[in-house]
């Protein structure tokens, strides 16, 4: 049988290189955020990486540093994974911000105080606390959000524009952190007012709310 011929090799590896671009244009990277050290970095990963493995997620992944004071609210349609160690770091991250589908990755086995972050429009949550815990990860499905384009890119909104279309609020007890227990949660629909309805989240006192609409409020623990 005669070796193929150099244009015939060409055309091949023209068709390889097409053929790549498209699978990983069709791969949909998620964003992965890690605390260490008194630095935040934002990560662009195209394949899940195993948590808390900082050295691995900057070989892999494309990250960039971001100061503290520098952080800009922002929304995630996309998947987000925070790998964190304390609460004040992931309050600044998380806190009145929309995140759809959200996995928390506690990476030392510091004891986490009784604190709840509020989070706008969550449908899917995992947990994974093995750093303090030999247990597996953890899953709970909030809400399904049947609006919502699959196939949507993650864009940064405006934090006031977020909350006032957000109809769904999720507390999330970040002492849950502490037990060796299953995830759980409740939810109440037709809140009108959250700020008088739950009177010891006390920011939402200091936080623009729409007043002609009701939420569905859920308390995750």
């Amino acid at each position: 049988m005669a070796p193929p011929s150099r244009r015939c090799l060409l055309l091949m590896g023209a068709l390889g290189v097409f053929a790549f671009d498209r699978f990983t244009q069709g791969q949909k990277n998620s964003t992965l955020i890690f605390t260490k050290e008194n630095t935040i970095r934002n990560c662009s990963c195209s394949a899940e990486i195993q948590d808390c493995d900082y050295s691995l997620a900057n070989l892999m992944c494309s990250c960039k540093t971001v100061l503290p004071f520098a952080i800009e609210r922002t929304s995630y349609n996309g998947h987000l994974t925070i790998w964190f160690t304390d609460t004040t770091a992931l309050g600044r991250l998380l806190n009145f911000t929309l995140v759809r589908d959200l996995k928390l990755s506690l990476c030392s086995s510091n004891t986490l105080p009784t604190e709840y972050l509020a989070i706008c429009g969550l449908e899917r949550l995992r947990i994974n606390s093995e750093a303090k815990h030999p247990s597996p990860e953890q899953s709970l499905l909030i809400h399904s959000g049947g609006d919502k384009d699959s196939n949507s890119k993650e864009k940064p909104v405006s934090l006031h524009k977020d909350w006032q279309t957000c109809m769904y609020v999720s507390f999330l007890d970040m002492a849950l952190f502490n037990r060796d227990s299953s995830l759980k949660s409740y939810s109440i629909e037709n809140i009108a007012s959250i700020a008088n309805d739950f009177p010891d989240f006390s920011y939402f006192k200091t936080f623009p709310m729409s007043s002609n609409k009701s939420y569905v409020v859920t308390v995750i623990y």
